[in-house]
């Protein structure tokens, strides 16, 4: 019956999950996939879904429905894990989330109207996601916030959280003074003080450019990734554009690639017109 399923296109999930316990089976898997756990599969999980974001960025529906298949597999991996060390299953997993995505959505399945705004219906889902921290003995109101995020994604939440609770600045002014301010101790850390404390300085440089995002209500790690894009996107452009002159990179200099980056710029925007 296992066999039956490993090759049957049409058995759907229950056929990954097969297909997991085989590469998982101390006796007949394989090695590679015996030898896994929690750590060593996390960071893969992570690239998965970067590799999702990039594929809906790129508008790649092809490609997305691969990368959508890989993220999949890698929930299949952990609980398999999970059930192996009577942690938990995938069916338990499939009636966690089923329950917490009813629980947080009274006004689609429970008796709650849904005639009410987008934004109220955002403070509902907090009011209720707060209720279930407290249930979990999450007293502080940073609890919860994923260690394991983004660093730039993790200042973001951690920001929205302590807004949540008044500890924010009013006025998008008083942030972009603060970053004025930070990227003064910045430049004063790199003249006169260690190289520790530049990297503070740093660091704090770039959790108050966080907050401004916050408060333009820009996600500073989408911003970010859109920004590396560009930057790919134009330095290929001057790549092309001193092949033309049958010169690489190596063979240029800063002058001549400044150039040629404005000339490429100049090129997207004459495009767009």
């Amino acid at each position: 019956m296992p066999d039956d399923i490993i090759h049957d296109e049409n058995a759907g999930i229950e056929r990954l999950l097969e297909i997991m316990r085989r590469l998982r089976d101390p006796d007949t898997g394989c090695p590679w996939d015996i030898e896994q756990n929690f750590d060593t599969i996390a960071p893969y999980t992570i690239e998965e879904a970067y590799e999702v974001a990039d594929a809906i960025e790129r508008r790649d529906w092809p490609e997305l429905e691969g990368e959508l298949g890989d993220l999949l597999l890698q929930s299949v991996y952990h609980t398999a894990m999970g059930e192996e060390a009577g942690h938990f299953t995938f069916q338990s997993v499939v009636r966690n989330i089923s329950n917490k995505m009813v629980a947080r959505h009274p006004h689609v399945f429970g008796d709650e109207s849904r005639d009410k705004s987008a934004e109220q219906q955002t403070a509902d889902w907090e009011a209720i996601k707060a209720q279930e921290r407290a249930g979990k003995a999450q007293q502080g109101a940073l609890d919860g916030v994923a260690v394991g995020l983004p660093a730039l994604l993790r200042a973001y939440k951690l920001q929205k959280r302590a807004a949540r609770v008044g500890f924010d600045w009013p006025d998008t002014g008083d942030v972009i003074a603060k970053i004025s301010e930070e990227a003064a101790e910045l430049v004063e850390a790199r003249d006169e003080l260690s190289a520790e404390e530049q990297f503070e300085e740093f660091g704090d440089l770039m959790f108050v450019m966080a907050n401004l995002g916050r408060h333009l209500g820009i996600e500073p790690e989408a911003a970010l990734r859109a920004a590396n894009a560009k930057f790919t996107r134009r330095f290929a452009g001057v790549e092309a554009k001193l092949a033309a002159r049958g010169k690489t990179p190596e063979q240029s200099d800063l002058a001549e690639m400044d150039a040629l980056w404005d000339a490429v710029k100049a090129d997207e925007k004459a495009a767009q017109r």
